[in-house]
C-alpha cells in the first residue's frame, strides 16, 4: 500500500500490533527519505551545540535537559528559513527530521555526562586536568557502548512489550504536528525560538564583559544582593544569599515544576537561615563562605544517594523485568527474512558482537592505562554497566527517568568494595557507567519516535552512530576551554560535581575527616532520602504533591540559594499563568521554557570559551 509522508501509530491503538502488520501498514523507511547528509549534518550540528549548552547547565544546575525536542523544532524552523533564502532546497522529510532528531540527541546528550560529572569531580580532587588524549576516547568508548547495548533491546522493549518511552512518543508527535502544519505546533515552535533568543540575549547582557558592552551600558546585574538588617549573621557572607538574573534558572524551575522548586527553597531557606549560622557559631566550618563545600554538600548528597538507591530498590519488578530482555529477545534479527519480515531493516545482533568486544576490551585497557585501574575491576565495571544500562533503558521506557544517578552509585559501592580507598579509581569506574546507561537509554527513546512514524531502525542507528562523533568534537574542546581550571569549575559552585566528589570521598576515604555534625547531617539526611522515596511509591497521588521533593532539598544543599530561589520564580510563574489561562499554559510552557535553558546556557557557555581564548592570547 502507499504509505503517506505523515503515517504514524498512535500510542494507544498500537499494543497489539505485530511486526508484520507494523512492517505492512506504518513502516515508510523505503519510500521516505530518512538518512540524508542534511539531516545527519543538520542534527550533527544541532546536537553539537545542544552538548555544549548541557556542558554548561549540567555544571551550573547539575541537570542534563533531552535535546530531542528541541532539536526537531530548531531544524524545523532553521531549514525552512533557508528554504526562503535558497528556494531550491526541498523541505525534509518528517523521517528526516526524526533521522537529525537521532542524530542530535546522541550528540547532545550521550557524551556531556562522562565530562560534565566524573572529570569534574577529578580535577577538584587532584587539581588538574586529565590530557585530552585520555579524555576523548575515553568518553568515545562509553558512549559508543551505550549506543550498541541498546541493539538487542529494540525488539523487546519497543516491538514487543510497547514501552511507552514518553519523550520518544512526544518528540514523534511533536513533528506529526510540525510537518501537518498545526497552526499549534507552529506558533510552539516558533514561540520556542523566540525564548531561546530572549534568553541568550539576557545571558549576554548578564555575563558578558566586553568594553564596547560596557561603554554601551548594554549590561544587566550578575547578582544581586539580598541584605536582611535584622539577622545577626550578614547572610550574604553565605554563598549565592541573593537573585541571579537568569532566564535559565527560571525556565529550569519551568520545567521541573512547583513541587521539587518549593522544596528546594524550603531546603534552602532552612539552611541559610539556621543550619549555616549554627554550624559557623560552632566553627564546623572555616569561614560562611565554605557552607556548601564543607558542610552542606554531605547532607545534600546523603538525601540524594538513598532516595535515589530506595527508589531504585523499590522498583525491583521493573529490575527482574530488565535481567529476561536479552533472554526473551527475538534472536531472528540478521536472519531470514521471510521469517521475520522486518529483519532486514532490524539492527542485526551480530552487529552488538562486533561493537561490544572490541569496545569493552577498549574500555578495559584505558581503564588501565588512564588510571591504573585493575584489569579485573575494569571488567567488572564493564559488564555492571552492561546490567545497569539495560535497568536504566526499561526504567526510561516505563517511567521516562534514567536512574543514571543510581546506576552510579552502585558502581561506586562495588568498586569501594573492590579497590578499597580509590577515590580514582572509584569516580571514573561510575563514569563508564552514567555514559553506558544515559547512551542507550537515548537511543532507544529515539527508536521509539522512529517505530510510531515508521522509520527504519538500521539508519536510526547509524545516525545515532554518528552523533557521538559529532558531539565528540564539540565536548572535549568546549570543557578544556569553558573550564580551564579548578578555579573555573569551582565558580561554577557545581552541585553535582560536588556531590560525585563527595560520595567518591566517603567510600575511599572514610568520614573520619567529615566535620562531626556533617557526620549527623549525613545520617539524618539519608533516612529523610529513603522515607520520602518510600511516600513518594506508596502515598496516593492527591497526597504524595503535597511532601518535599527529595532530590529538590538534596540539591538545595549543594547549590547555591540564588538557584533555589530562582527555580521558585519560574514554577510559581508556571502555577500564576495556569490560574490565568491554564489552555495557553499548556501550549506554551514548555517550548518556551526549553528555548530559555538552550538559549542562555548556549550563549554563556560560548562567552566563557571566548573568554578563555582571550586570556590564553593575553588579550584579557
Amino acid at each position: 500500500m502507499e504509505k503517506s509522508d505523515l503515517a504514524v501509530v498512535e500510542p494507544d491503538k498500537g499494543e497489539d500490533l505485530s511486526d508484520d502488520d507494523w512492517y505492512k501498514n506504518v513502516y515508510q523507511g523505503d519510500a521516505v527519505p530518512q538518512l540524508t547528509w542534511r539531516a545527519v549534518l543538520m542534527g550533527g550540528l544541532l546536537g553539537a551545540l545542544m552538548s555544549i549548552s548541557n556542558l554548561y547547565t549540567m555544571l551550573k544546575l547539575g541537570w542534563a535537559f533531552g535535546v530531542a525536542i528541541t532539536a526537531c523544532v530548531l531544524s524545523f524552523v532553521l531549514w525552512n528559513g533557508l528554504r526562503l533564502i535558497f528556494p531550491k532546497l526541498s523541505e525534509m522529510s518528517i523521517l528526516e527530521n526524526n533521522c537529525m532528531q537521532s542524530t542530535a540527541s546522541a550528540a547532545g546528550y550521550s557524551t556531556g555526562a562522562t565530562v560534565g560529572l566524573a572529570f569534574g569531580a577529578l580535577l577538584m580532587i587532584t587539581g588538574k586536568h586529565v590530557d585530552w588524549q585520555i579524555l576523548l576516547p575515553w568518553t568515545a568508548v562509553s558512549a559508543l557502548l551505550g549506543v550498541f547495548l541498546a541493539v538487542p533491546m529494540k525488539r523487546q522493549m519497543i516491538n514487543k512489550e510497547k514501552l511507552p518511552f514518553p519523550s520518544g512518543i512526544a518528540a514523534a508527535q511533536t513533528l506529526k504536528s510540525l510537518h501537518g502544519k498545526s497552526k499549534e505546533a507552529v506558533v510552539q515552535a516558533y514561540a520556542l525560538v523566540a525564548a531561546m533568543v530572549a534568553a541568550g540575549l539576557t545571558g549576554f547582557l548578564k555575563n558578558g564583559q566586553y568594553p564596547w558592552q560596557i561603554a554601551a551600558k548594554l549590561k544587566i546585574p550578575e547578582f544581586i544582593e539580598f541584605n536582611l538588617p535584622w539577622q545577626k549573621i550578614n547572610l550574604k557572607d553565605f554563598p549565592g544569599f541573593g537573585f541571579e538574573p537568569s532566564m535559565l534558572l527560571a525556565a529550569a524551575g519551568m520545567l521541573v515544576g512547583m513541587r521539587v522548586s518549593l522544596s528546594m527553597l524550603i531546603g534552602s531557606l532552612i539552611l541559610y537561615f539556621f543550619m549555616g549560622p549554627y554550624v559557623l557559631g560552632l566553627g564546623e566550618i572555616s569561614s560562611a563562605k565554605g557552607l556548601l563545600k564543607e558542610w552542606a554538600l554531605w547532607s545534600g548528597s546523603a538525601i540524594m544517594v538513598t532516595s535515589g538507591l530506595t527508589a531504585f530498590a523499590l522498583e525491583w519488578r521493573t529490575i527482574m523485568r530488565s535481567f529476561t530482555t536479552l533472554k526473551k529477545a527475538d534472536n531472528t534479527a540478521g536472519g531470514d527474512s521471510t521469517v521475520d519480515p522486518i529483519a532486514h531493516i532490524e539492527v542485526p545482533n551480530s552487529w552488538l558482537i562486533i561493537g561490544i568486544v572490541p569496545l569493552a576490551i577498549a574500555s578495559i585497557a584505558l581503564q588501565y592505562l588512564a588510571f591504573s585501574i585493575n584489569p579485573m575491576v575494569g571488567l567488572t565495571t564493564v559488564v555492571l554497566s552492561f546490567f545497569l544500562g539495560i535497568v536504566a533503558c526499561r526504567a526510561t521506557g516505563e517511567t521516562d527517568v534514567t536512574p543514571m544517578s543510581a546506576m552510579c552509585k552502585i558502581t561506586q559501592l562495588t568498586v569501594a568494595v573492590l579497590a578499597p580507598k580509590n577515590i580514582v579509581t572509584n569516580l571514573m569506574a561510575a563514569s563508564v557507567t552514567a555514559n553506558i546507561a544515559s547512551s542507550s537509554a537515548d537511543l532507544l527513546t529515539d527508536l521509539k519516535s522512529g517505530y510510531l512514524l515508521g522509520a527504519n531502525p538500521r539508519k536510526q542507528f547509524i545516525a545515532q552512530m554518528a552523533g557521538v562523533f559529532f558531539g565528540l568534537a564539540a565536548i572535549v574542546p568546549a570543557w578544556y576551554l569553558m573550564v580551564p581550571d579548578q578555579a573555573a569549575l569551582e565558580a561554577f559552585q557545581p552541585p553535582t560535581v560536588y556531590m560525585w566528589k563527595a560520595v567518591a570521598e566517603a567510600l575511599s576515604q572514610g568520614l573520619d575527616k567529615i566535620p562531626v555534625t556533617a557526620r549527623w547531617g549525613m545520617l539524618i539526611g539519608g533516612l529523610l532520602g529513603i522515607v520520602l522515596s518510600l511516600t513518594d511509591k506508596y502515598l496516593p497521588a492527591g497526597v504524595r504533591k503535597y511532601t518535599p521533593s527529595a532530590m529538590g532539598l538534596g540539591l538545595s544543599w549543594v547549590m547555591p540559594f540564588s538557584n533555589a530561589f530562582a527555580f521558585f520564580v519560574g514554577a510559581l510563574i508556571v502555577e500564576v499563568w495556569k490560574l490565568i489561562n491554564n489552555k495557553n499554559a499548556a501550549v506554551y510552557v514548555v517550548p518556551v521554557a526549553s528555548g530559555a535553558v538552550a538559549g542562555e546556557s548556549l550563549v554563556c557557555a560560548v562567552i566563557a570559551i571566548i573568554d578563555a581564548v582571550m586570556a590564553l592570547s593575553g588579550h584579557r
